[in-house]
């Protein structure tokens, strides 16, 4: 199954995750299919928090990608601050 969701990078303490397109048996921070956007949990200032190709996330959610509980939560919240 084809799942999107967040892969962990950064340093100790400083987290960054990626939001990747991925087979479900790959490890976490492993191989994945496309990157879709990055959430930021600890930007500050000018710096993006959040970021997403909407447009990809909708391609892959159309051809049954499906979301991790965290991934729907950042997508609902990108969501609301778009529109």
């Amino acid at each position: 199954m084809v799942v999107i969701r967040l892969a962990r990078g950064g340093a100790k303490k400083r987290p960054f995750y990626n939001m990747v397109v991925t087979d479900s048996r790959n490890r976490r921070d492993g191989r994945f299919v496309e990157r879709v956007g990055f959430y930021n949990p600890v930007a500050s200032g000018n710096a993006e928090g959040l970021v997403i190709k909407m447009d990809r996330l909708t391609y892959w959610t159309d051809n049954g990608a499906q979301l991790s509980p965290t991934v729907a939560r950042l997508v609902k919240q990108f969501a609301a601050k778009a529109a």
